[in-house]
């Protein structure tokens, strides 16, 4: 019987570093590649837990800061963990809340033992250090939890990487000797900006402490494309091929693919539903704006040859004239589709893996999304 953190590799791409995996977690398998919508404050916008699973979601992303705020963690508590006070039955995995390092920079300060934040809710000054982050994340009771880091900005220089890394690693060693909930499993994550050398040396110094998986963060930051998959490249390099990889916060369907081929296992983005709330659609063909006046008398699904419920029932003039009111039945409609799109897609990649057509898939995507 498979114990949580056992990652099994199914299968193996002959051409990339690409392969097919299956993550077990307190709450279920997770087969992997696998995307994770983000649900940062506890929901997924727009969707119901069964709507997502309905889609094929296997796993969401919650943040530990902004639960920590509201409702905060007496009140999960209270409710029966996160997992009940959701209504969602299957793994969470739970951002620390390293990313508000950089994305609340005019609201932080950062010192050698953790992050001092004034409230974006109401100035209320909170402080978030590795084991205080961990503490939040065992009451929360994720199935993975992530070590607190220090996320930088592009551009960065090189002292400043230094000292991020630096405490990237001092943040991780006291995240991996504190407390967890039962089963939870802990990642590190992999630092550095745009400095190969930093890279690998984080991740060296992360894999010598021992973690059920490991996250590439500091990417999607403002840098360019070439820069974003050098530091992919440069992190995985040192990350024992028997792990799972999590590539943080990067989610356009060509990124997925190149990242992929890479040897990443894992995604999380906001990327189809907040586009959704923009009136953008996905599609295997690219994305389009959904609001353009060119749709008003369009009786076409949004996407044909999709069987979600939005295009199932309801054409592109319709959802147009809902967004374009402001009707929430617009955004859902569009939320549903785009991340059904996204969920295929995986599935798809999923099976090219197994049957060894990745190549093949590879560029029917990315010729239609670049």
């Amino acid at each position: 019987m498979a114990i949580p953190g056992e990652f099994e590799i199914l299968a193996e791409d002959k051409e990339t570093c690409a392969r097919r995996g299956r993550l077990h977690t307190a709450h279920g398998v997770v087969d992997t590649p696998v995307f994770m919508p983000v649900g940062t404050q506890g929901s997924v916008k727009a969707m119901s837990p069964d709507e997502l699973h309905d889609l094929g979601a296997q796993m969401i992303l919650v943040n530990t800061y902004h639960l920590n705020i509201r409702p905060g963690i007496d009140v999960i508590e209270r409710c029966g963990g996160l997992h009940q006070f959701m209504g969602w039955n299957a793994p969470i995995l739970s951002d620390s809340g390293g990313y508000q390092v950089f994305s609340m920079a005019k609201l932080r300060k950062i010192r050698a033992d953790g992050v001092e934040f004034n409230s974006h809710v109401d100035g209320t000054r909170i402080f978030l250090g590795p084991r205080e982050a961990m503490q939040i994340q065992r009451r929360l009771g994720t199935d993975i939890a992530m070590v607190l880091d220090e996320c930088v900005p592009y551009p960065c220089d090189r002292d400043y990487a230094c000292q991020a890394v630096r405490k990237t690693i001092a943040w991780a060693t006291l995240c991996a000797e504190s407390d967890r909930a039962n089963g939870q499993l802990l990642f590190g994550i992999v630092q550095g900006s745009e400095y190969a050398d930093l890279r690998a040396d984080c991740a060296r110094k992360l894999v010598s402490i021992g973690f059920d998986g490991y996250a590439i963060g500091g990417v999607s930051v403002g840098e360019p494309e070439d820069v974003l998959i050098r530091g992919v490249r440069d992190s995985l390099g040192e990350i024992p091929r028997n792990k799972p990889r999590y590539l943080m916060g990067v989610g356009r369907i060509e990124q997925i693919f190149e990242a992929i081929s890479c040897g990443v296992d894992m995604f999380d983005c906001v990327i189809p539903t907040r586009f959704a709330r923009n009136g953008t659609a996905f599609t295997k063909s690219g994305r389009y704006p959904v609001k353009a006046g060119e749709y008003k008398y369009d009786t076409r699904p949004i996407e044909e040859g999709c069987d979600c419920y939005a295009c199932s029932n309801f054409s592109r003039a319709y959802i147009r004239h809902l967004l374009n009111v402001g009707e929430i039945l617009g955004v859902r409609l569009l939320t549903i589709h785009n991340l059904s799109r996204y969920m295929n897609i995986m599935q798809d990649i999923r099976s090219s893996l197994e049957n060894g057509t990745f190549a093949e898939l590879r560029e029917t995507y990315q010729s239609a999304h670049y």
